[in-house]
């Protein structure tokens, strides 16, 4: 891991260690593919893909077994590799934890440390850029340290909005979701939810994750049941 270290000298100049050339990969966040678990993996291209995969699993018990074996596998993978990862104390040291953490894993970092991805750590943040950018001596250290924590700031604040816009969309999808099973008549209020534009994709996340436990539970109705629920939300969704 890359330190940074400034030392005032009679002319002011900042000095710093040489950062790793482009360790650093910026990633996009975009709340509606927030996958922090990092179980999707790529996504399949082409809606005759999606629904070619997704018949199989409907028809063959074994792949479909194999897959969610599969998932737990990785699920698990995943588990262990991060419980083993530990971020530092100082808003210096999570800086550098940042930069040094996978693109693929960024999303999932930003949900667990966003209590401390604060005004107080874009405070700093700010401050070091600060010192880099009106530093009177530019050396290519610099520059390059300078573009990291650029790339960095924009990754940091971007996800950290798309991370609380998704926890007001998943307590509302919650909520939602509530709302349709408590319902006499789902279809009517399906299109009432529809006019009132209650119907999202956070909706089908919520949805997502009760079929996957129903599947893990072997309960098979429910599993039906959600999914048949999921085909009708993103039906008016995409209409």
């Amino acid at each position: 891991m890359a330190a940074l270290s400034f030392g005032i000298s009679a002319t002011g100049s900042a000095l710093l260690t040489r950062s790793t050339p482009g360790r650093f990969r910026p990633t996009r966040i975009s709340c509606v593919a927030w996958d922090p678990e990092g179980l999707l993996g790529p996504p399949q291209t082409g809606h005759i893909a999606r629904r070619e995969f997704q018949r199989r699993l409907e028809k063959d018990s074994d792949a479909r077994e194999a897959y969610e074996r599969q998932l737990r596998e990785e699920k698990e993978r995943l588990r262990a590799v991060r419980q083993s990862r530990v971020a530092p104390d100082t808003a210096e040291g999570l800086i550098e934890y940042f930069l040094d953490t996978e693109a693929r894993e960024i999303e999932f970092e930003i949900s667990r440390l966003r209590p401390r991805l604060n005004k107080e750590f874009f405070s700093h943040l700010q401050y070091e850029l600060g010192q880099l950018r009106f530093a009177v001596s530019k050396t290519q250290d610099i520059e390059d340290r300078l573009i990291e924590l650029e790339a960095l700031q924009k990754v940091l604040q971007e996800g950290t909005e798309a991370y609380d816009k998704m926890q007001i969309d998943l307590i509302k999808a919650k909520e939602s979701l509530t709302k349709i099973l408590s319902s006499k008549d789902i279809k009517a209020t399906l299109l009432e939810m529809v006019e009132s534009n209650e119907l999202n994709r956070s909706l089908l996340t919520i949805l997502d994750e009760n079929i996957a436990s129903a599947h893990q539970g072997n309960q098979k109705q429910a599993a039906d049941f959600m999914e048949k629920l999921r085909g009708a939300v993103l039906k008016y969704i995409t209409v």
